[in-house]
């Protein structure tokens, strides 16, 4: 078996075996072994986040949603509603004109959701790349199965000419 393998990555992939990179080895095992190379890379992505990742990404989600953007806006027009009118009367408002508190919320929650927002995007980054792996090792089996493929049809093509031309001879 180790034979086969090495066989094939020299003759499909021009080195030896041990020098191929992981999915190009992960390939030719799946060769040898006919098995499937295909993986859900979903799975195996989510498998590998730890809770506060899945939680920026719940919040970095929450954050750039319609739902956010509407709650966000019935609170500010709420709190400005509530400091404007409201408390006018003998009260004093406690965050009056030019609501200088909600400027600061505003500012602290831009800060925060900032970064939460970039984490969850590297983290789309390395799925990207993951797929990306699990693409090219898809395409790279095809292809060399295809390869496979025409060597057979080709060594049988030539079986069938040796025979054909015997079959002639009176």
């Amino acid at each position: 078996m180790k034979e086969e393998i090495n066989k094939l990555a020299r003759e499909h992939l021009g080195s030896a075996y041990k020098d191929l990179e992981a999915p190009e080895q992960k390939v030719i095992n799946s060769i040898v072994d006919a098995e499937p190379i295909v993986e859900n890379v979903n799975t195996i992505f989510h498998e590998q986040l730890s809770f506060g990742q899945r939680l920026a990404d719940k919040i970095s989600t929450f954050g750039g949603s319609w739902t956010f953007i509407i709650i966000f806006l019935s609170i500010l027009v709420v709190w400005m509603a509530v400091n404007s009118f409201l408390l006018v009367s003998p009260k004093q408002p406690f965050d009056p004109y030019p609501y200088i508190l909600l400027n600061l919320m505003l500012s602290t929650i831009a800060a925060l959701q900032a970064p939460v927002i970039m984490m969850s995007q590297n983290r789309q980054t390395q799925k990207d790349r993951l797929d990306i792996t699990e693409n090219y090792k898809v395409s790279l089996k095809t292809d060399l199965e295809i390869t496979r493929l025409h060597q057979k049809i080709d060594e049988l093509s030539k079986i069938l000419i040796a025979i054909n031309a015997n079959d002639d001879r009176p």
